[in-house]
């Protein structure tokens, strides 16, 4: 194999300790460390390496400054030919059409501005892991110091509840386990030792150490210092995520590329009228003023508007369906979304321990319910009869756990799986208040690595009953009798290789499987000999078991195109197990340990990286090698995450997505979307509002490019046949910002089409208009500008009066473009099966459009304003007839398209 490429996210200098942090003796290390094991750092020796090293705090990002960020809202080339057609405009003394130009950019400026202000602030939001206080000892002495004090070879004293201050080694350890879901992902509290490691030890199996920014669960111990500040496995996290960028969203470019189109358009047709104006010898400020009208012709003044509007509606309708969006253009970008690189704990799992098997020695149960709600049953499997009573009440009795109901509402405290064997004691009337009353608790024997069991000693029925959990190796080989459904018995060869079958039988469906056992004793005292000479009864079998839709989500993402792909830091056989039950993991379809991932270069995993469906136990820089690798081959990525090693990852993606209830500051403040329920469902809705946005976006661009293009043709069309300018360009104005720009709005909030998830996704270079939309526009365009060409020819020739030409052709255009909103809701449909009423905004907006049109007509003020006059009824309607021609017309295109496409099938 090729040696893997240097990435360059690299650490460089700052590369946290190496491998002797959890290779070399305690000995060793300290000699490293130059520092004692027992009496910690000197002062004097403290101060002067924190000199040296510098205080124990995450570099904060430079970021991007509010004045970038307001810059930033100027780079689309659509916002650049409305401000030079504004400039334009105001310096030929057009200062109504430049001012009311520059009001729609600087309002649009100001949207984006307030949404993106808190987009760049990701780093410094790392610093706030870090603890604020940290126990130390100093020269043998305890002390509480700033955490930002803290330096290598300091030693740290670590107990339940407690953030770990700095990347340390252990020198020991008592019941001592860490939650380090926000780093490694890893969703159970990691139980630790102060063992010697082999080299090469990945980050989540590196059990003698403990990492900045992860807690305490429980247990105590103390630890050696071996990096600080960016020298942390989260200081290398805060790097890269300084590397990581999204990039232009998809909405972004395809606007641009539109952009550029018009600007072109805009040019070519500007260039020609002022040839022809110069061989006609027109005067030069007439021909301004002609440039002038095609320029406000020419661009969709309504567009960035309209667009913002749309994404904005799309953001409310999220919220109603659990998704946050930070960013605007991420609503359109989740549309787009070709690959969902998603996290598996609380995303598309519950998020909590839950027994999902219980074996006795003769019967086999299924527990239903998720979670640390106690709804749920336990339903008996093949011939059993009995109920697990006997060993869910050892399972609540050997328990250190709490778990009570307010208002129906589980208050829990203490280890994850101790409380999921509360729950599953509690849906067969087991309480833990109730079982402490009647059995009141006589010794403990805690939980420990060695012995790998831990019992309670209670009173019951006048006599100490110990009871035993643990794991089942050790509980089978200290058990001399079994429960079964006729009593105890002595536990024979066959029955002790069947309990090792279902041993092994729960393991395969990757499981964590723990036994309990139980003795009556003579007295109180005595060591782990109580622990000898047990009765079994029985297995418990946890898991994280997967959100019931869950897998109807990743069905629909299927349908849908979409590719999904499982990134966990757990173990692989239990993500290999839970991606098989959901339908993530298909024939086929490839796992990933992290380790192999690492050996693999970046060219190399492009490569591979479309067969690969999960991969589990791994880093920070592994999640954003696979963003950067799936965005290398070309598709439009979404990650989810919640931790801090999610960050980076979140921050590459096309759009990230954090979870709203377990996820981290660090990864909200990274990601575009949070997701308040932390459902993966929820960001399938996401997508499906998404995909529904863009068709709505789509469809208005169509028709507000339409309408240009009729103004376009019409101006164009009366140049070179040498008539005046048939339009005026406040009138222009008026008919991109009014009678097109309102009903646009009214289009973008169209219904989302229910089918819209049985399409494959668009392609991240597909283009907005393709050509059947262009097609559409230009036959359009074509439609109504004859319509208003031929008015004004009409009116020219029998009355010889430009005003009144200009009336004519004004108001019937005017009225083309509002009825063929109605039309413009779909590409196949015909209004009539759409409904003049399925879309009440659009209804209510062409009344009122007609209504104001006509009022500019009867008022002195907007007359002067729009030079118009009053009409009469009958001009109304033969201007209304008139208008509709166009809309009759593409009616009929479409049911002729529709049947031949019928007969083709």
């Amino acid at each position: 194999m090729s040696r893997p490429e240097k990435h360059s996210e690299s650490r460089g200098e700052e590369t946290p300790v190496d491998e002797r942090a959890y290779t070399a003796s305690l000995a060793e290390l300290a000699r490293d460390l130059a520092t004692d094991p027992q009496v910690g750092l000197g002062v004097e020796q403290a101060a002067k390496r924190l000199a040296e090293d510098g205080p124990n705090e995450l570099r904060r990002g430079s970021g991007i400054s509010p004045l970038a960020i307001l810059v930033q809202q100027f780079r689309s080339l659509v916002v650049w030919l409305l401000i030079g057609a504004a400039l334009v405009s105001m310096a030929l003394g057009e200062l109504v059409d430049g001012g009311a130009i520059l009001a729609i950019v600087v309002l649009n400026a100001g949207l984006g501005f307030l949404q993106e202000f808190r987009a760049e602030r990701s780093v410094a939001a790392l610093a706030r892991l870090a603890a604020p206080r940290a126990r130390l000892v100093r020269g043998g002495r305890p002390v509480l110091l700033p955490a930002r004090e803290v330096v290598r070879g300091d030693l740290l004293v670590l107990d339940a509840g407690d953030l770990v201050a700095a990347d340390a080694r252990l020198l020991e350890a008592s019941a001592f386990r860490v939650n380090e879901a926000p780093l490694t992902g890893e969703s159970e509290p990691v139980e630790k030792h102060a063992e010697i490691l082999p080299p090469g030890t990945p980050l989540a199996d590196r059990r003698n150490q403990v990492f900045l920014g992860t807690s305490v669960a429980s247990g105590s111990g103390r630890a050696l210092v071996v990096a600080t500040g960016m020298r942390t496995e989260v200081g290398g996290i805060a790097r890269l995520l300084e590397s990581a960028s999204s990039g232009e969203t998809p909405l972004q470019r395809r606007f641009d590329r539109v952009a550029r189109r018009l600007l072109w358009a805009c040019l070519g047709i500007v260039a020609v009228v002022f040839a022809l104006g110069r061989l006609r010898g027109t005067e030069t400020f007439e021909l301004f003023l002609g440039a002038v009208s095609l320029a406000v012709a020419a661009v969709p003044e309504g567009l960035p508007a309209v667009v913002t509007v749309a994404l904005a509606l799309g953001v409310e309708r999220m919220v109603r369906r659990n998704a946050l969006v930070r960013r605007l253009p991420s609503v359109e970008t989740l549309g787009s979304t070709q690959v969902i690189c998603t996290d598996k704990t609380g995303t598309l799992t519950v998020g909590a321990m839950t027994v999902r098997r219980l074996v006795a020695a003769d019967a086999v149960f299924r527990v239903t319910g998720e979670g640390y709600a106690a709804e749920g049953t336990i339903l008996a499997e093949g011939a059993a009869r009995a109920t697990p009573t006997s060993l869910l009440r050892v399972a609540a009795g050997c328990n250190d756990a709490e778990l009570s109901f307010a208002e129906g509402t589980p208050v829990i405290a203490g280890d994850p799986t101790e409380v999921a064997l509360l729950v599953a004691a509690a849906k067969v009337g087991i309480r833990r208040e109730t079982l402490e009353a009647e059995e009141p608790r006589l010794r403990t024997l805690p939980f420990d690595s060695d012995r790998k069991r831990m019992s309670v000693v209670r009173e019951r029925e006048g006599a100490p009953f110990a009871y035993v959990k643990g794991a089942p190796e050790a509980i089978l080989a200290r058990s001399s009798r079994v429960r079964t459904e006729a009593g105890d018995l002595p536990l024979d060869a066959p029955t002790r290789a069947r309990l090792e079958q279902a041993i092994a039988l729960l393991a395969v469906d990757a499981l964590r499987v723990l036994a309990f056992a139980e003795r009556r004793l003579e007295r109180v005292e005595g060591g782990a000999e109580i622990e000898e000479d047990l009765t079994f009864v029985g297995l418990a079998g946890l898991q994280d078991p997967p959100r019931p839709e869950a897998r109807e989500a990743i069905a629909k993402c299927r349908r849908a195109g979409i590719r999904i792909v499982m990134i966990t830091g757990d173990h692989p056989d239990t993500a290999r197990a839970i991606a098989s039950e959901l339908g993530v993991l298909g024939p086929g379809d490839e796992v990933l340990v992290g380790t192999e991932l690492a050996a693999l270069s970046d060219a190399e995993l492009r490569e591979r990286v479309e067969r690969v469906r999960v991969y589990a136990r791994v880093t920070a820089e592994d999640k954003l090698r696979i963003v950067r690798a799936w965005k290398a081959r070309g598709f439009v990525v979404a990650m989810t995450g919640d931790g801090v090693n999610d960050a980076p990852a979140l921050r590459e993606a096309s759009i990230g997505i954090a979870m709203g209830i377990t996820g981290t500051e660090v990864a909200k403040e990274a990601a575009d979307m949070v997701i308040t329920d932390d459902n993966f469902a929820s960001i399938v809705a996401a997508v499906e509002e998404g995909r529904g946005i863009f068709e709505n976006v789509a469809k208005t661009l169509s028709y507000l490019l339409a309408g240009n293009a009729g103004e376009l043709v019409l101006m164009l069309v009366a140049t070179l046949a040498g008539y005046p300018l048939p339009l005026l360009p406040i009138q222009l104005l008026w008919i991109n910002l009014v009678t097109d720009g309102l009903p646009a709005l009214a289009l973008a909030t169209d219904p989302i089409d229910p089918a819209v998830l049985d399409r494959p996704p668009r392609a991240s270079v597909a283009e907005l208009l393709d050509r059947s939309r262009l097609a559409s526009i230009a036959l359009t365009g074509c439609l109504t500008a004859a319509v208003a060409f031929a008015v004004f020819v009409f009116e020219m020739g029998s009355h010889g009066q430009l005003a009144t030409a200009r009336n004519a052709a004004f108001s019937t255009l005017v009225i083309a473009e509002l009825l063929r909103a109605f039309g413009a809701r779909s590409e196949v449909k015909l209004v009539p099966e759409i409904g003049l009423f399925s879309n009440l905004r659009l209804f209510a907006i062409v009344a009122a459009s007609f209504a104001l049109q006509i009022w500019i007509h009867h008022s002195p003020f907007l007359g002067r304003l729009f030079g118009t006059e009053p009409i009469s009824l009958a001009q109304c309607v033969a201007w209304i007839a008139l208008g509709s021609l166009p809309l009759l017309a593409l009616e009929v295109r479409k049911w002729v398209r529709r049947s031949a496409d019928v007969r083709r099938t």
